[in-house]
């Protein structure tokens, strides 16, 4: 359903993020992120002399390679547009990220490594989404491997949100072991699990 008809109103600045993840050949994964801020118009800029309608006010990328377990074995970051000429030069700072895992505590860490003059705002910004990324890319093959290993193991990924409460169709589908809610009527017939042959819209 679209948002319903707004209020009559005048077009001043679009911020694109694109998150795309990767399988590669060697058995690891990577993850990219890239942001960009649009004026429609154009205004002065001191380092750039003029910034155009159109011309992207922020361009900045993060690529980080990561194996199934969402530790991170490369990092690397580029400014192609920034407000200042200066802005470019934080990026190799990026590179700590190299040894992180990706999952509880992670955005403390990103924190304490990249608040204030340590990072990039923007920067910054993009390790959330391509956090989230990184995870939706790789969760078919960890289920995969969690079914194979350990089927008793609890998913981390139950009760995160809605969809996936443990008294909910969708834990009573994919994970039934860990169902919490009202037992099936009789005759009810419960869809195999979906997870490991592609995995849930919910990925």
């Amino acid at each position: 359903m679209p948002l319903p008809p707004p209020a009559p109103r005048k077009h001043l600045h679009t911020r694109s993020i694109t998150c795309t993840g990767y399988e590669r050949e060697d058995g690891l994964w990577d993850i990219e992120a890239t942001l960009t801020d649009v004026k429609t118009y154009s205004f002065p800029n001191h380092d750039r002399g003029e910034i155009k309608a159109g011309e992207p006010l922020h361009g900045m990328w993060i690529r980080i390679t990561v194996d199934t377990d969402l530790l991170i074995h490369d990092a690397i970051a580029v400014t192609d547009h920034g407000p200042f000429t200066i802005c470019g030069d934080i990026a190799p700072a990026y590179s700590r990220l190299i040894g992180l895992r990706i999952g509880k505590g992670f955005d403390k860490e990103v924190r304490t490594l990249f608040d204030g003059p340590h990072g990039c705002t923007h920067l910054r910004e993009l390790l959330r989404p391509l956090a989230t990324t990184a995870y939706q890319t790789i969760f078919p093959a960890r289920e995969r491997k969690r079914r194979k290993e350990a089927s008793d193991v609890r998913p981390g990924i139950l009760d995160t949100c809605y969809a996936l409460r443990t008294e909910g169709e969708v834990v009573q589908r994919e994970w039934p072991a860990f169902y919490t809610g009202p037992a099936p009527a009789v005759g009810t017939v419960i869809p195999e699990p979906s997870i490991a042959t592609g995995g849930t819209s919910g990925e």
